[in-house]
């Protein structure tokens, strides 16, 4: 006999199913969230953002206007109670990651949280805990891994072309100029690893389908525990090694690049985190070189079709609470062992 957590997840899926609209709330009016939510919602039929909340109501108000949104409420807790939302998106700080989701899985809401994921592991470990007490749906906005470049590379490296892997490398670097960025709030559980590091980190497990450990880390210090660059030695098994760089540092050169060096070639892509704005992998081997491009929506409207095929139990979201807490295992590894303390500590 189904519990009525299971039950009303069986009659979720079958609406969805039937075609009904998924109705989002966000919390928050983050610089992000029209790209991450709310242009991908209006090229999906689907998917409807109905509601906003922000600190300040003015700004929640020009948010809804400029987007179209209906309703706006004056606190982050309204959105979550509205019995019309069925998901919520969290582009809150690192800080109010766990706080936020956990309240929102516990009033029934599906959750597309913004990575990283949470503060540090134990936060990770504690939503995806309620997410599966609930009964509700808890994703980790990796958006990158849901776009056809991350799928060519994962196929050329799978398809043995460049051999037994030997090396990987990934680097996530974007200036950061103001200091009054978040990124440089040790309360907001900013710093470099959390924001940009996060990516190349994740690349190594995603594209090598290994969980690598962390070997060393050094750290270029900003304020007080913040990483304004960090770079991360790792294995990852079986004599294959790997070298995470990022940086938010004001002079550093904006870019974002993955490379796997194999026993037979190499593969160098370039732009692997926004590859709907220009992509290109180059692949070489003792027998050739080729260069290609590869086409497709933004990687926000890939991950919100991936969203709603896992609630509509279509296929499974691969970024996802179990994942999350993995990501931020390693995230709090780095800061360790780059002597730095956990995030949210």
């Amino acid at each position: 006999m189904l519990t009525g957590l299971e039950l009303w997840a069986y009659t979720y899926r079958m609406a969805m199913n039937a075609g009904q609209t998924l109705r989002f709330g966000t919390l928050g009016a983050a610089h992000i969230a029209p790209n991450a939510l709310i242009k991908p919602a209006n090229d999906i039929p689907e998917v409807q953002v109905v509601a906003v909340a922000a600190r300040d109501r003015k700004r929640a108000e020009e948010f809804a206007e400029a987007h179209r949104i209906l309703r706006v409420y004056d606190t982050y807790e309204e959105v979550i109670s509205d019995p019309e939302i069925d998901a919520i998106y969290n582009p809150l700080p690192n800080s109010h990651h766990c706080a936020w989701t956990i309240a929102a899985l516990r009033a029934g809401k599906h959750v597309l949280c913004e990575k990283p994921l949470a503060s540090n592991a134990a936060e990770a470990e504690q939503m995806a805990t309620v997410a599966r007490e609930t009964g509700c749906f808890l994703g980790e906005a990796f958006h990158y891994r849901y776009h056809p470049f991350a799928a060519r590379i994962r196929e050329i490296i799978g398809s043995g072309m460049l051999g037994r892997l030997r090396h990987l490398e990934g680097n996530f670097s974007v200036p950061v100029v103001s200091e009054n960025n978040i990124r440089f709030d040790w309360s907001l559980a900013g710093g470099c690893t959390m924001d940009m590091g996060c990516y190349p980190l994740h690349m190594m497990r995603e594209f090598s389908g290994r969980t690598p450990r962390v070997v060393g880390a050094n750290a270029k210090t900003g304020p007080a525990n913040i990483d304004v660059s960090m770079e991360v030695e790792l294995d990852l098994g079986e004599s294959v090694t790997a070298r995470v760089t990022c940086s938010m540092a004001p002079d550093c050169q904006l870019g974002a690049t993955f490379v796997a060096r194999g026993e037979l070639g190499e593969l160098a892509a370039i732009n692997p985190v926004a590859p709907h704005i220009g992509n290109q992998i180059t692949i070489e081997t003792r027998t050739q070189k080729k260069t290609e491009s590869i086409a497709g929506d933004t990687t926000y409207t890939c991950q919100l079709r991936a969203f709603i095929a896992q609630l509509r139990g279509e296929k499974a979201f691969p970024t996802d609470a179990a994942e999350g807490v993995i990501n931020m295992r390693i995230i709090d590894d780095v800061y360790r062992a780059a002597n730095f303390p956990l995030r949210g500590t």
